[in-house]
């Protein structure tokens, strides 16, 4: 459940009614005027109150003319590939970073339970037993007196809070616990990006070698047509070495584009939380590139403060640190507390809280800070640049996030342009090149026509790879920035390590 500043202000203002209603019954002799100051200043707190305001943002993106609202639940499925899809929820589950992210949002609640306790009483409870002997003198001889005494008590103390202090701190908490909330969410868009953007690139190597194969066994083939040509004498020695160049050429790119594949997968392997090679043997099976089949509406530039997690998070951590100016700027104001106890002794148990003494004592302390050599205004000055930085780094977000949008439709755009453009070249060379080959059999046309050709057809067919690799990856590059990430339930609550045996036991020195 997501907390926010309005929620644990009214859970602030409950305990606090609840609180002071408790107070009334106990007042004492002495307390009357400090009460009556808690009531007068019970809604009282210093320091700025935060109020979000939207930054200024373009009416419309200069490189988009669809408004539509962006469709970015799930879009890796519109690639229709069921393997992404499994690695998607793969990744959710077992990727490290998102782990970090669930286990900070577990200290985030963790840190906003423990800043709310502030806001009450504490109560505590002492129990002792003393067994003692003195020397008792009589008739010129001493004999030894034996004694116990046992003790019981409980002590209470409450800071009043005068000018919201502590209701500042659960305050910066609880956005605390928003911001944690966020950082998840940017952590699953990064992943689940990146996991896309892996998978696309290693069928796109795929692609390359799989080319380089057919390409080098054609050239091989045309090596050997001229090898039989010069033994026939109507070729030279310079075309054979040109050939059998070129197929050697060829093949030689294998490695290179075989050595970039493993990396693609081994770091996906990595995103899965899973060793480098796990994947090897499912993905060996060779997959055609993943194609969208659909445009992405971008919407308006307003909607990326909505929908971009980072963003998000950059407005709760300037709402949170806005909080802490006040927490320092209390500081400088007085303070109060009420503190009591009450305690019984006696020389048996049985006796306590019946045959026993009983003493008790209840009394307020005020704090008021004189002098300090401006140690407290240094404190809300600190906090207030504190402040600015997180303010500055939230309208940096919004900036980067309006320029990663606008990027991403431009290389969208110009990659479909050039892939159109490649397609055609390839197409184009793929034909000169069978058609240079075939003359050359005949002996119709010279070796240099053919190895032209097939050193343009191989260049042409590899940059198309290369364009239908970067309009993928453009089309992911987009989704993200819209601000599409994971919008399934990822349960933050469970522990990644689950301690056993933590009551009282014997210490052990551990493993060594």
């Amino acid at each position: 459940m997501r907390l926010t500043g309005h929620a644990s202000f009214a859970s602030i203002r409950a305990a606090r009614a609840a609180a002071r209603r408790s107070g009334k019954k106990r007042r004492g002799i002495g307390t009357g005027a400090v009460l009556l100051l808690v009531s007068t200043l019970g809604a009282c707190a210093v320091g700025p109150d935060y109020q979000f305001s939207a930054p200024l943002t373009p009416s419309h993106w200069a490189n988009a003319s669809d408004r539509k609202a962006p469709r970015l639940s799930r879009w890796w499925t519109r690639f229709n590939d069921r393997i992404l899809d499994a690695l998607m929820e793969e990744a959710v589950a077992g990727n490290l970073d998102v782990a970090t992210a669930k286990a900070k949002i577990r200290e985030a609640r963790a840190t906003y339970r423990q800043t709310f306790g502030s806001l009450f009483p504490t109560l505590t409870n002492s129990e002792s037993a003393t067994r003692s002997q003195t020397s008792v003198a009589s008739s010129g001889t001493s004999s030894p007196a034996v004694g116990s005494l046992y003790q019981a008590g409980f002590d209470a103390s409450w800071e009043l809070d005068l000018f919201g202090a502590n209701r500042r701190a659960v305050e910066a908490a609880a956005y605390g616990v928003d911001a944690a909330e966020e950082n998840l969410q940017a952590t699953l868009l990064t992943l689940v990006g990146d996991v896309a953007s892996y998978y696309v690139q290693a069928r796109g190597y795929q692609a390359r070698i799989a080319l380089a194969r057919r390409t080098a066994t054609s050239q091989e083939e045309t090596a050997q047509i001229t090898r039989n040509k010069f033994a026939a004498g109507s070729t030279s020695a310079v075309d054979v070495a040109n050939a059998t160049g070129q197929a050697a050429s060829t093949r030689a790119t294998i490695p290179t584009f075989e050595t970039s594949y493993a990396e693609v997968v081994h770091s996906l392997s990595i995103l899965l939380g899973k060793p480098p090679a796990a994947l090897n043997e499912r993905l060996a099976v060779v997959r055609p590139i993943p194609a969208p089949r659909l445009t992405v509406p971008a919407g308006i530039p307003a909607d990326v403060l909505l929908n971009r997690p980072d963003v998000r998070l950059a407005e709760r951590q300037y709402a949170q640190y806005t909080a802490k100016v006040g927490q320092a700027e209390a500081a400088r104001y007085p303070s109060a507390s009420l503190t009591g106890s009450i305690s019984t002794s006696a020389a048996k148990t049985g006796d306590l809280g019946k045959s026993s003494s009983i003493g008790w004592s209840f009394g307020p302390t005020l704090t008021v800070p004189i002098f300090n050599a401006g140690q407290l205004e240094a404190a809300v000055a600190v906090a207030e640049a504190q402040r600015d930085q997180y303010f500055i780094a939230y309208k940096s977000a919004v900036l980067n996030a309006l320029g990663d949008v606008e990027n991403a439709l431009v290389s969208l755009a110009k990659e479909k342009r050039r892939t159109q453009s490649l397609d055609l070249s390839a197409s184009s060379y793929r034909q000169a090149s069978s058609l240079s080959r075939s003359l050359y059999q005949s002996g119709a046309a010279g070796f240099l026509d053919v190895l032209t050709a097939e050193r343009s057809a191989f260049s042409a067919e590899d940059a198309l790879i290369q364009s239908r690799v970067l309009i993928a990856t453009d089309y992911i590059a987009l989704n993200k920035a819209l601000g599409g990430g994971w919008n399934g339930a990822v349960d933050a609550s469970k522990p990644e390590v689950v301690d056993a045996n933590t009551g009282p036991h014997l210490a052990s020195s551990g493993s060594r």
